[in-house]
């Protein structure tokens, strides 16, 4: 039987040390659940061990082949540039290895279960949490980045997290790089009516920037005594995403890196759109459509296509 490629978990690093332990922890524990496969895990900056370091442990380990799985929930620069060329630079330092590279993680719908968790924690208690919601604003902040896809993919989450949960709304705010920042994001819910607020972190550990978060959010709710603010925690080394990064590894080698179909309605049971799980698809036609292919794509999914 082949020997399966080993896991290599890239992290972006943080220089704050429960944040970094957090993410040690959760290679550990992949580690544990996984003792068919050489598991390890690095940073790009900030905290060791750095990612070099992790492909010489895996390399001594006897690993020629591994697959590479970014602990992030957006596709950034790091995830784009920063991890592929340092995975291509351990390729030159160590010859005869070969890995694929995964997608980033979010956002996939077992990470939106915690996001609603976390919300119903902070509500005070999931029952009663759920029927409150219809007067709970929630902020989602993102990392923020100077790369307009990256934050286009926390609004992808927000209104992902909004479809079907039953929340007045979901706002989003990012806590660098990015407008708007907390504090303006706070400000566009008060225009916007809200008087319950749940600022709620999409970050994966503990770290200098969620605390930043929660100290502006903290700021903020100070000066608004008139508006009940409370702040979420972050998703944490939940099952789901120890789950969602094999799902990720498993994609990766296989070669089954499709187009987006974690959050489809015909794939999977999105609240409020249960019903379309596996609805057969039928091609559509625009009305300047002359009845010619104009390379419209198909996205499929085992056993329907969508045509696009």
């Amino acid at each position: 039987m082949t020997t399966p490629p080993a896991l290599l978990i890239a992290g972006h690093g943080t220089r704050d040390e429960a944040g970094a332990e957090a993410f040690r922890d959760f290679v550990r524990e992949l580690g544990r659940r996984h003792p068919e496969l050489p598991v390890a895990g690095g940073f790009i900056e900030l905290s060791p061990p750095p990612l070099g370091d992790a492909v010489a442990e895996l390399v001594e380990r006897g690993v020629r082949r591994f697959a590479a799985v970014p602990l992030m929930l957006v596709s950034a620069g790091h995830a784009k540039g920063d991890i592929p060329a340092a995975l291509a630079r351990e390729k030159e330092r160590h010859p005869g290895i070969s890995y694929a590279y995964g997608r980033p993680l979010g956002p996939h719908p077992s990470l939106l279960s915690v996001l609603e968790r976390r919300l119903d924690e902070a509500l005070g208690g999931s029952s009663r949490a759920v029927q409150d919601r219809s007067d709970v604003t929630v902020l989602l902040v993102g990392r923020g980045s100077t790369d307009p896809d990256a934050n286009a993919e926390v609004y992808k989450a927000a209104r992902l997290l909004w479809e079907g949960r039953g929340y007045a709304g979901v706002e989003t705010a990012f806590v660098s790089l990015a407008a708007p920042d907390v504090p303006s994001g706070l400000d566009r819910c008060l225009k916007l009516g809200a008087r319950r607020i749940v600022v709620l972190p999409y970050f994966l550990f503990t770290g200098i920037l969620p605390d930043r978060v929660r100290q502006q959010t903290e700021g903020w709710a100070a000066a608004h005594p008139e508006i009940e603010v409370r702040s979420a925690d972050v998703i944490g080394p939940e099952p789901e995403l120890l789950d969602l990064v094999m799902e990720r590894y498993r994609e990766a080698v296989e070669g089954d890196l499709r187009m987006n179909c974690d959050s489809c309605v015909y794939r999977i049971a999105l609240p409020g759109f249960e019903d379309k799980v596996g609805l057969p698809q039928q091609p559509h036609f625009h009305p300047d459509d002359d009845g010619q292919h104009h390379g419209h794509g198909h996205h499929h999914h085992g056993g329907h296509a969508h045509a696009h």
